[in-house]
């Protein structure tokens, strides 16, 4: 019995705990490794964006600038409402309808 303890204690010193603390320090490696490599995607994340929200801006800025105004849309309306008033009227004329004021 006493030689199978030996053998025992043996395996345990020689064999398992090198091997577990060779597991130990490629987790805690591993672990350091994942946690710098996420520091390094979060700041590129950040960075992403900030310039996404720039160009965001910038588009806003550029839309506001080149689209339509009141003052334009009022100015079409004003020219269609013309141009609907003429037809008008020249239906009422063709169909012999007295022309309103």
């Amino acid at each position: 019995m006493e030689h199978w303890t030996f053998d025992l204690m043996w395996w345990i010193t020689a064999v398992e705990l090198p091997c577990l603390g060779g597991l130990f320090w490629l987790v805690w490696s591993n672990r350091l490794k994942c946690d710098s490599r996420d520091d390094s995607i979060e700041d590129r994340l950040a960075a992403g964006l900030a310039q996404l929200r720039e160009a965001l801006s910038a588009y806003k800025l550029e839309v506001a600038k080149s689209y339509a105004t009141t003052g334009y849309l009022k100015d079409v309306e004003r020219r269609l409402t013309e141009h609907l008033v003429r037809i008008e009227a020249k239906i009422d004329a063709v169909s012999g309808v007295a022309v309103r004021p």
